[in-house]
């Protein structure tokens, strides 16, 4: 399997990863990081307290790390809890609604990450 076929199997945009990181050496180096960085996971655990800061920082690198990597979707749902928690931004969402987008972040992290996992035993 190559790059761009497991970015193909996950749903991730590919040509975005190559904009940023311009080679598949670098993607495959980065793309494989994203299970054992604990990025996402930081922001799943933030679930847990709802505490706005906890859910502003981990959002917001979560947005960053996966826009890079080409995980758009993950990205932006991302980016709406980030916004949501934004230090001075009024609520526009209840906790179940950024609950919801929450449980869609972590579906998409489990595809993802079982995805690469198939990736690196080929």
């Amino acid at each position: 399997m190559t790059v761009q076929e497991l970015y193909q199997n996950i749903g991730a945009d590919y040509d975005q990863a190559v904009r940023v990181l311009r080679m598949d050496k670098l993607i495959d180096k980065h793309i494989r990081k994203i299970r054992t960085s604990g990025v996402v996971e930081r922001l799943l655990d933030a679930e847990e307290g709802m505490d706005p800061t906890s859910l502003f920082e981990a959002s917001h690198a979560v947005k960053g790390v996966c826009a890079n990597l080409g995980l758009t979707e993950i990205a932006g749902l991302a980016s709406e809890i980030a916004e949501e928690y934004r230090p001075g931004n009024p609520r526009k969402m209840s906790d179940d609604e950024v609950k919801e987008k929450l449980d869609k972040i972590a579906a998409l992290y489990k595809k993802t990450t079982d995805g690469i996992k198939a990736y690196e035993e080929q």
